[in-house]
């Protein structure tokens, strides 16, 4: 029996497997990088030891110092998460050689699927139907658009999407160093490329005694950069003749190579209803939350069950209902997803009241709260939110509201394209192929949810509430109102910017009530700091406002407005020199294209940026020279820092 279980991991799934330990019993400890100190995972374990460093590489993927961190701690069990050393069979070798309990399948089982090539081989042969390997050095222009795939590793990293020729030789090395950055091996492959493919998954759980469970499909077809956003049991395009086939051939695929635990495997199908193997996951998903409100089954719990030795039943529990996932990212999708960093200052999403069993309402599985540090070093994924409810439209409305609900205050986040995703026609009717983003726009999708005019009411709302505030923070003549008069000279101004639009605010207070500009029938109800109540025409709205510096969130029924206070003088040393380009996001600059002095073209690359396990190419926004390069490989840069000046030839 496992007495003291060690997560090899980090943030939201370290928490989610301490919770199923709390249930059985089982002592929990945390490890932590100098990044993480301070988050819940490693505050809410029993105990928590530190990894010195901050990179992936110094710390979470240091196998020796995970294993010494459990003989210190006295753990007697290792779970690994997903990501980082899940996958690594020597990791798994090591922990059973070190005498502990491994929480996964048996390292020859992710030895064997830890290949991509060589396990579509051994899937072919099992009779599992899988999408031929292409030799990068024979691709012809009919094989085309096809898909560069790293090896090892998943979650989108090396990987690559050629349409041209031309494109090839660029991909392959760009996918090949990407993977050897994010998981020490740089063999890549090709294989055809489904512009219109539906991702499904089926959830599999194998005892040692030879009883594998089939618990259920997923479809995760809705991705961005090869990475799933919106994950969902059952697929909306599965019958029950395809369950039984994907069933079938999932069950294949684990009895092929004597599999154990928790594991996923996945498939790709195509307009003709036809499916392929893709990979097997020999860990948890992240997506695995949505398997578990559908069944009722805590995977996490079984795990450790079947680690310990335990039989499974015979069959699996049945289904009910539906639940959607969704993955709340601190990214902002209409800036090619760039990553986010930064205080995450309030974090609430309303009427969380489900945990693992499936019945109406909403979990958030997440490695954050209010107060959190979002950092450069990590994924950027802030929480999983699920919804479960008896069918798939009632599941979709009830997360949409939940998201357009939450309060999310510090950094950029994907909420909104979430809800606009969920809200979609053609989400609702179940068409949601991979190429989504692609047909109906990424930047129609990204649209934010609150209109101009709910923008010019929030900033009204803002202007209100700084006034309250200032009101409520004076100390003499009995706290007049902000820009009292004996006579009437002036209304007030406050000016603010949304994005790339600056408006300013024009009010007053009357003795006949409030006056504001482009209102005809407004009223103020009440104005307080933090909380705004107007009635505009009749309809009385309520307004939550918060402050943080210049960053001023706002939070009604009309959406989330986000807005920055604009100084009262400008600081002229903030000028940039023309044609510089500035870090969109911080990083590691990891390759560098040119030198200074070099002569580039419009979208020649200059650069690459690594932040949260992605590479960002940086590239000349027009012809010219490259005046200055003050950035070399290996050095961190912060947001806003000029990583080079690109200035026109006659300059």
């Amino acid at each position: 029996m496992i007495q003291n279980l060690l997560v090899a991991n980090r943030g939201e799934i370290a928490r989610r497997v301490f919770r199923s330990c709390r249930d059985a019993g089982i002592g929990t400890v945390a490890v932590f990088s100098d990044a993480d100190a301070d988050l819940p995972h490693a505050l809410e374990a029993d105990v928590a030891v530190r990894l010195p460093g901050n990179a992936p590489s110094e710390t979470y993927l240091r196998s020796e110092l995970l294993v010494k961190a459990a003989a210190d701690t006295g753990a007697d069990a290792i779970h690994p998460g997903y990501g980082f050393l899940s996958e690594n069979a020597a990791f798994a070798r090591a922990v059973l050689d070190a005498g502990l309990t491994w929480v996964g399948p048996p390292p020859e089982a992710i030895e064997t699927m830890g290949s991509k090539v060589e396990s579509k081989r051994l899937m072919s042969a099992a009779g599992v139907p899988v999408l031929s390997e292409l030799d990068p050095a024979e691709v012809t222009q009919a094989d085309l658009p096809l898909l560069v795939k790293a090896s090892a590793g998943g979650g989108g990293r090396g990987m690559r999407v050629v349409r041209e020729l031309s494109e090839l030789a660029e991909a392959v090395e760009g996918a090949s160093a990407e993977a050897g950055s994010a998981f020490g091996d740089s063999t890549v492959f090709c294989e055809r490329y489904l512009e219109t493919g539906r991702h499904i998954e089926v959830q599999i759980m194998a005892d040692r005694h030879g009883t594998v469970w089939a618990l259920g499909e997923r479809e995760c077809s809705i991705q961005r950069r090869h990475q799933k956003v919106v994950e969902e049991a059952p697929s909306p395009l599965v019958d029950s003749a395809m369950r039984e086939e994907l069933f079938g051939a999932a069950r294949k695929a684990a009895k092929a190579i004597d599999y154990v635990g928790a594991g996923t495997v996945e498939f790709l199908a195509g307009p003709d209803g036809r499916f392929y193997f893709l990979e097997m996951n020999t860990r948890l998903q992240v997506e695995h939350p949505v398997t578990e409100c559908t069944t009722g089954v805590d995977l996490v719990a079984v795990q450790l069950s079947v680690a310990e030795g335990a039989h499974l039943p015979l069959d699996p529990p049945p289904t009910t209902g539906h639940a959607i996932e969704v993955r709340l990212y601190a990214e902002d999708p209409a800036a090619g997803w760039q990553p986010q960093s930064g205080t995450l200052h309030r974090f609430e999403v309303p009427d969380v009241d489900l945990e693992f069993r499936h019945g109406p309402g909403l979990r958030v599985d997440s490695g954050f709260v209010s107060g959190s540090v979002v950092g450069v070093h990590y994924d950027p994924m802030l929480a999983k939110v699920i919804a479960w409810a008896p069918d798939r439209a009632e599941a979709a409305r009830r997360l949409a509201k939940a998201l357009a609900g939450s309060k999310i205050h510090g950094v950029v986040t994907n909420r909104d394209l979430l809800v606009t995703i969920l809200r979609h026609d053609a989400f609702l009717a179940g068409e949601t192929d991979t190429a989504f983003f692609d047909r109906h726009g990424l930047d129609v999708l990204s649209t934010p949810l609150s209109t101009e005019d709910s923008v010019k009411l929030s900033a009204l709302a803002a202007a209100l509430a700084e006034a309250a505030g200032n009101r409520e923070a004076a100390t003499t003549w009995g706290r007049l109102p902000s820009g009292w008069r004996n006579v009437r000279s002036q209304g007030q101004q406050k000016r603010y910017s949304h994005g790339d639009t600056e408006f300013e605010v024009r009010y007053s207070l009357t003795r006949d009530g409030l006056k504001a500009e482009g209102y005809e029938d407004i009223a103020l109800v009440s104005a307080e700091t933090g909380r705004v109540v107007v009635d505009v025409s009749g309809v009385r709205r309520t307004f939550e406002v918060a402050r943080y510096g210049d960053a001023v969130y706002v939070d009604s029924s009309l959406g989330a407005v986000t807005l920055a206070a604009a100084p009262r003088f400008a600081d002229p040393s903030a000028a940039l020199a023309a044609g510089s380009l500035v870090a969109p996001m911080p990083g590691t600059v990891v390759r560098l294209a040119v030198s200074a002095g070099d002569t580039v073209a419009a979208g020649d690359p200059l650069l690459w940026l690594e932040a949260m396990k992605m590479e960002h190419k940086i590239s000349a926004p027009a012809d010219g020279v490259v005046a200055e390069l003050p950035v070399r490989v290996g050095q961190q840069v912060e947001v806003g820092a000029v990583l080079a000046v690109v200035e026109a030839k006659d300059a």
